[in-house]
Order: structure tokens, then sequence, then C-alpha cells
């Protein structure tokens, strides 16, 4: 924990700062094979908590970021199976969340940003929390979940709920934060925010607190609750005590603050979400001792969220609940903290569009360990469709990954597809192999193809060379522009 003030950290753990570890969140023994699971008659209907994560990344300690606090995120994926390598299918929230929801890819809903409600692009579409609905679930939407509370009134049980609070414009409390957010169109005030106040006096606190309620409430009948935290979304706004736990001195810059090598002209972005709050730079770099004070927001709010989702998580173990409720914890895209002279998402990079996703089965003979597998967010909805013995969708264009439950080594996904588009009518078809990211920025009414990218994820993990016009690697472009062609029909695992 050197990055951290371990002093700090054990003082609110034992003030009871919601930490799973203090509560005795304890996991599971393994009591049957997944197969057996499986059965709905021998274990009954399972409740499915669905945890979704604004803006995080894989920047946590189970995903090898050790100098990150997040003891009950880890917890879970050592109580469940942790995937490696998962990716959303656009990078940006209302389309990946919509993407996952719907269980259809964004060039099937056919939307790509943040203006069209779901049931305008897909008005006949059956959503996963509608699903269950119709299957005898309680559904519960908390938080954020899809990135506009009206979007599936129908998908739900009870109206969407989101907290109100003491907070102004975009979840400020400090006076001088509140003044600034005011006087601005968007209630934008600076990007970050460290007031020194309880958990519950932020957004997410208060959502937390419903949500416990809501798993009193429901302990007694099959639901389907979904909690979806806020943060780490800008601003970079939490309790104080989570940014005392990081030493600002230890705070280490990205590690490839550049543009990438022969980039192309669609690659980037200005990163405007960023520069629209108070106080950025409208244009250039963000000054270094700026981009560390970001940094160490976003890593308070991780940890932040990661104390309440012990909170949950411990609530749903005190009411011996967790022996029949699957719990998935996913993120809606990843996002850059100065990485390719870059911030917050909308690319096709590898850091904005691989996520963190961790599921956990009662029973699951596999907890504990991890998947390399190819896998992506439209895969969530038929898996848990299969675990809950509900019939999968047949307009569904994701495959369930429950064999990688029962074998996480399993052969699987040969390649998996995400997007982004950009002005003048290009979409950005980008395509993960097991070696490679290999992107086509097309002209969407004629197919014409307008750039390339290809990275060497063996020799370029952080994707700082674009390849594609190197002609010793002519061969593998054409291999990887036939798989692109064939879609993600073509990269199916075999059954």
């Amino acid at each position: 924990m050197s990055d951290c003030n371990r002093r700090d950290f054990l003082g609110i753990v034992a003030g009871g700062a919601a930490m799973s570890l203090a509560a005795g969140f304890t996991g599971l023994n393994p009591i049957s094979a997944l197969g057996k699971m499986n059965s709905t008659k021998a274990r009954g209907k399972m409740n499915v908590l669905f945890i979704a994560v604004d803006d995080l990344r894989p920047q946590l300690a189970c995903y090898g970021k050790k100098h990150i606090i997040s003891p009950n995120i880890d917890r879970l994926a050592a109580e469940g199976l942790l995937f490696e390598r998962a990716y959303c299918q656009q990078a940006v929230c209302a389309p990946s969340r919509m993407s996952l929801l719907s269980g259809l890819r964004p060039d099937s809903t056919g939307v790509y940003d943040l203006n069209t409600p779901l049931r305008k692009a897909l008005p006949d579409v059956l959503t996963l929390p509608q699903h269950f609905r119709q299957n005898g679930y309680e559904t519960v939407s908390i938080g954020k979940i899809y990135h506009h509370p009206e979007d599936d009134l129908i998908g739900w049980s009870t109206h969407p709920y989101r907290s109100k609070g003491e907070w102004v414009g975009r979840g400020y409390l400090l006076e001088k934060n509140q003044a600034i957010a005011r006087q601005r169109t968007k209630g934008q005030g600076p990007p970050f925010e460290a007031a020194d106040v309880p958990d519950s006096a932020y957004p997410d606190g208060k959502n937390t607190d419903f949500a416990i309620k809501q798993l009193h409430r429901l302990k007694d009948r099959p639901f389907f609750l979904a909690m979806g935290f806020h943060k780490p979304h800008l601003p970079f706004n939490a309790p104080k005590k989570y940014w005392d736990i990081y030493r600002p001195e230890k705070i280490k810059l990205a590690d490839n603050p550049f543009i990438p090598k022969n980039a192309t002209e669609y690659s980037l972005t200005n990163f405007g979400e960023l520069r629209n709050y108070f106080g950025m730079p409208k244009e250039g770099k963000v000054p270094d001792n700026q981009a560390r004070r970001l940094i160490h927001g976003y890593y308070a709010c991780v940890t932040y969220i990661d104390l309440l989702i012990g909170r949950l998580l411990g609530e749903l173990e005190r009411l011996k609940l967790r022996d029949k409720t699957v719990i998935i914890l996913w993120c809606d895209h990843g996002w850059k903290l100065g990485e390719h002279a870059s911030w917050c998402k909308h690319t096709n990079f590898e850091i904005d569009t691989h996520v963190p996703m961790i599921i956990s089965v009662p029973g699951m003979k596999t907890a504990g360990r991890r998947s390399d597998a190819l896998t992506e967010y439209v895969d969530i909805y038929p898996t848990l469709c299969e675990l809950c013995g509900l019939q999968v969708p047949e307009h569904l264009e994701g495959t369930s990954f429950v064999p990688l439950l029962e074998n996480p080594s399993r052969q699987w996904k040969s390649a998996v597809f995400s997007q982004y588009p950009r002005s003048g009518g290009i979409m950005g078809y980008t395509m993960r192999t097991e070696l490679y990211r290999y992107t086509e920025w097309k002209e969407r009414k004629s197919g014409k193809v307008r750039a390339r990218e290809l990275y060497d994820h063996r020799t370029d993990p952080d994707e700082n060379v674009n390849i594609v016009n190197n002609r010793k690697h002519a061969e593998t472009v054409r291999q990887l522009a036939v798989i692109m062609k064939a879609g993600w029909r073509g990269a199916l695992p075999d059954k």
C-alpha cells in the first residue's frame, strides 16, 4: 500500500465505513457443479444483483493495479470469476448501456450518442429487466442503469430511483463549488471535490442506503436489483476521507502521455467532456499538477464506490441471500487518465473499450479463478437468462458465457467487436483478437475504408504505434480484414 496512507485506511475500516471486511462478508464454499446449479427445480429462482459502475476502467487491485484500494470488489473477484478481457460495444454511456440491456449491438440499436431514448429507437425490444419482470421477478432500478432514467419504464416494477440531496449542479456540496455550478449552464463546476462529509451525503451513498432498504423489502421474493453507481464519472467528487487514503506525492502520471505514432485523424478526441469543467484548459495538454489532482480524484472515487459495494454485499450476506443470488459487476466503458495525450472515453482504443467484469454464482466450482477469454457486454443478457433458468430471447446478439464458468480456460470467441462514430458520416469499427487490435474507419453510406489501425499486443499492449502500413504486417492486415468482414457471427465459439 505504498501509494496510500495505511493509517487513514485502517481508520475508515474501524469506523465502519461500509467495508465488507469489517462487516464480516464471507465467501461461500463451492457446493455443487454448475450443471447442477442450472437446474431450476434444484435451486428455485435465483436473484440477480446487477452492479453497474460508470466510467470505471479495470483500475482495481484485482486487475493488477495494486496501488488501488478496492478490497470489496477484490473479494467479489475471489469468490467469483474475473474476466481479464471483457469489452464494451461502444465507449460512451448511453449506447453501451443500451446495447447491454437490449442484447443488441450499436448498429442494431441505431443509437450512437446520448440523445436517443431507448423506446424511441427500439419501441418493441424485450430488454433484460423487462424479460425478468415478465418471468415473475420484481425488477428495481437504482442510480444510473440506463443513461436516461426514463429509457425503459416498462422494464421495471417500480419507477427508477435516483436520490435527491443537498448537492448542486453535478453533485457539489462545498459552497464555493456550488456557487460556480450555479453560474454554469450545465452545472459543471470544478472537475473534482473532496468535501468532509459522510458517505451518504453524495448521491452514490444515498442510493446505496436505498438499495439496502430494497434488499430488506425483497428478501422473500425473487428480485433483479440493478444498482448503478455514478462514480468515478466526472466530477470526481468523493468524501475527503477517501482522498486522504492516497498520498498526492505518490500519484503517477500516465506512462504514455503522447499521441500514438501514425494515429489516424479519427483516432482521438479533444476530450471536451473534461474541458467543459471549470478551470480546465480549453485546448492543449492538461498541466501535470492538474493531471495528478484528477488522477487522485479518480482513485478516491474508485475506493469510495468500492466501500459502498462492500455495504451492499455485506447486507446481502446478513440477510442470508448470498447463496441464492447471482452477482454481476460491470462498468459501461473504460477511461483515459492522460494516456495517448487524452482524457475521458470516446475512442476505439483498448483503454476505452476494455472493461472490468466479474460474476459470482452460488456454488460455482471455479470461484476465485480468472478467464482470459474474449467476452463482450452483449454476452451478459443471455448469460443471466441461462443462470436463472429463463428462456434466451431469439433477438440477442451475444453469447452466454456459462461454459466459461465451468471451464474458464476453454476455447472461446476468436474476436470481439466495438465501434465509435466520427463526424462526417464515419464509423470506426474495431476488433480485438488474441494478439491484435484492428480498426477500420469507414464511410457509413458507401462502406469505403478511409483509414485503418493495427496494434500488436505482444509488443505494444498500450497501443502506442499503429503498424498497419508496415509491409511486413500486410498479410496480417489482410487476414484481419476478412475476420472483420465476417463480423461477430464469424467469431462465435464452437459449441
